[in-house]
């Protein structure tokens, strides 16, 4: 099983006006994550709208993906969803079409460890020869027992950990390279927090806003390495202004508007995503390049 590191991009699902998925954008956002300097992708997560679409879409938009990526770098494809069947599917499809790992959410209405556990198995199986990196988030349940217990499952060797609290994050961490030493990997999965899960011992970030912002986060990565925590703090801040611009705006349309304004159109979202207000464009890119967001976005490459 191998590890993985570095930025990603939690991939956006380019549709068009039907919904469908509109396979010329996809490769045209992937050169262009590519050539920012993407380190791998996370394909049909929250951000891509996984759960909103068909098996039948999503298994399009990890063969596009896939075919498109040709190897350059890592593809993580997010299998989870309500019915557990359809997780089985999209497992073994991720695993023929030749997915480096597969993820999963924990469900809604999956409340139990030991069904989650059951839910957890039956992906693991479907894909013995994909490491399988739990997507955990808010919950009702104990993470750090949840991921504990998911370490029975041998290939189980990471998460992506899309929460604030530093201490679970750093519970999980010990656990995973104490029990998979030399392959564990821990994404972090807020971007605002980026900087700081990187000083808690991070593999790297996945993350909605490195659709628009890639570069900012690689340098921040980089500062981090150089010891700089000042200027990668400073970038964070700046990062981090963009992302409030964004989320005022709303920023499931607005992330979708700022991709038109970079010339890398991705179509509207799915429901319950909705589409970006036009009458506020003029509001939006004037708030944008306030907080310097076509100096940010040029960043890298």
């Amino acid at each position: 099983m191998k590890a993985f590191s570095g930025a990603w991009p939690a991939l956006l699902t380019p549709v068009d006006t039907s919904g469908s998925v509109d396979v010329t954008a996809a490769r045209k956002l992937i050169d262009y994550l590519l050539g920012k300097g993407a380190d791998g992708f996370y394909v049909c997560g929250s951000t891509g709208q996984g759960v909103y679409m068909s098996v039948a879409q999503r298994k399009l938009m990890l063969e596009t993906a896939i075919e498109q990526i040709n190897g350059r770098v890592p593809v993580i494809v997010h299998i989870g969803s309500m019915v557990a069947h359809d997780a089985v599917d999209l497992t073994r499809h991720a695993q023929a079409a030749g997915a480096d790992g597969i993820s999963s959410i924990i469900p809604p209405q999956y409340t139990a460890i030991d069904t989650l556990f059951a839910y957890f198995s039956a992906i693991a199986d479907a894909g013995p020869d994909l490491p399988l990196l739990p997507y955990v988030f808010s919950s009702s349940i104990n993470i750090v027992a949840f991921m504990r217990k998911l370490m029975e499952i041998p290939n189980v060797t990471g998460t992506k950990y899309t929460g604030p609290n530093m201490c679970e994050f750093n519970e999980i961490m010990q656990m995973g390279h104490a029990l998979r030493p030399g392959y564990w990997t821990i994404f972090s999965g807020m971007d605002e927090q980026c900087l700081y899960a990187a000083m808690s011992g991070s593999s790297g970030n996945i993350g909605s806003t490195l659709n628009f912002m890639m570069g900012i986060y690689k340098a921040i990565h980089a500062a981090h390495r150089a010891g700089d925590l000042a200027g990668a703090n400073e970038l964070q801040l700046r990062a981090n202004e963009v992302m409030r611009t964004a989320i005022r705006f709303g920023f499931t349309g607005a992330m979708r508007e700022m991709m038109d304004m970079l010339g890398v159109p991705v179509g509207p979202p799915l429901l319950p995503g909705l589409p970006f207000a036009q009458e506020q464009r003029v509001a939006l890119h004037a708030a944008l390049s306030a907080v310097g967001f076509e100096e940010i976005a040029e960043m890298g490459g």
